[in-house]
């Protein structure tokens, strides 16, 4: 099971106990889908969506809220007949009436009047993102999203995730405006506003896993990258000391610069903090580098010289 439909499975798990949040929830599937229809003054409100949870949500928070049991209709859809359309139907103008006045639905959108109290705002996304959400698999990547077919209802869902300090985008696919989330901390405190307590745990131990990995991997990127430098600047110091010792001799040398490219040409691939130990007496970090790049400048002059012998 994908982390999404672990998330929506957990989502249909939580029921308020609170009738008013009941409407809300029941109000977001009603506002992303469904659809009112009207034959012969007879009106009939249906809820249509691939996803049986919503489904089995719906039926449950009219049955409670209204005491009002709708119509299930399984049908097969798509060219094999392997998708399944789950459609909820509550008929009779006296029964659809009530749910649509109570839910207060028009021009695509419930009223904000509905949504007053934060309870009721979280039982709301709790129902949106049943009906319209779905998030990718945190191990890819951070982004949760809902595909809402008007720009009122993607408007609408945007102003309630601020009112809870969220900062949902509005981005427009093709024909949907898709409102979306892409941090991380903005998923998490939204899986805790819709109460996903156990997805929400989920993901931070994925989240935390996912960090310490990126840790070890820029400590380990960066200690091979001193490695490199160091193994470098340890080529350039005895190619320095060869040249010396070809073009000028070492025992020209004074002393401590003797002394340090010998050492140097005996032990090539070993840190400037070690190399100062090997000399009599030893020598800290910064004498050591200070003696190399003595030799270097020496390497340097000489350079010079023999290009202007050419």
């Amino acid at each position: 099971m994908s982390f999404s439909k672990s998330v929506k499975e957990e989502l249909v798990e939580v029921l308020s106990s609170s009738r008013h949040c009941q409407i809300a929830e029941i109000a977001a599937i009603v506002e992303f889908c469904g659809k009112i229809v009207e034959e012969e003054g007879r009106i009939s409100l249906k809820i249509q969506t691939e996803n049986k949870t919503v489904a089995r949500k719906y039926f449950t928070l009219v049955r409670k809220a209204f005491n009002i049991y709708s119509d299930v209709v399984v049908r097969l859809n798509g060219k094999q007949g392997k998708i399944f359309i789950y459609v909820l139907e509550v008929s009779g103008n006296k029964n659809a009436e009530s749910i649509l006045k109570t839910i207060k639905y028009e021009d695509n959108i419930v009223s904000p009047l509905l949504l007053k109290n934060n309870c009721c705002k979280r039982a709301f996304l709790r129902g949106a993102y049943a009906a319209v959400g779905s998030m990718s698999a945190p191990e890819k990547g951070y982004h949760l999203e809902f595909v809402c077919t008007k720009e009122s209802q993607a408007k609408q869902l945007v102003s309630i995730l601020q009112d809870f300090s969220l900062d949902g985008k509005i981005v427009l696919r093709k024909k949907y405006y898709v409102v979306y989330l892409k941090e991380s901390e903005g998923i998490v405190d939204l899986l805790n506003i819709m109460e996903a307590h156990k997805a929400l745990m989920e993901l931070e131990n994925l989240r935390i896993l996912k960090e310490v990995r990126n840790s070890v991997n820029r400590r380990v990127n960066c200690e091979a990258a001193n490695i490199t430098k160091t193994v470098n600047a340890a080529a350039k110091q005895v190619e320095d000391i060869l040249f010396i010792k070809e073009h000028h001799g070492l025992k020209k040398l004074p002393d401590n610069l003797q002394e340090i490219a010998q050492v140097r040409l005996e032990n090539p691939d070993v840190a400037l903090k070690e190399l100062g130990q090997l000399l009599d007496p030893p020598v800290g970090k910064s004498g050591v580098n200070h003696r190399l790049r003595k030799l270097t400048e020496i390497a340097r002059r000489l350079k010079v010289q023999e290009e202007e012998k050419l």
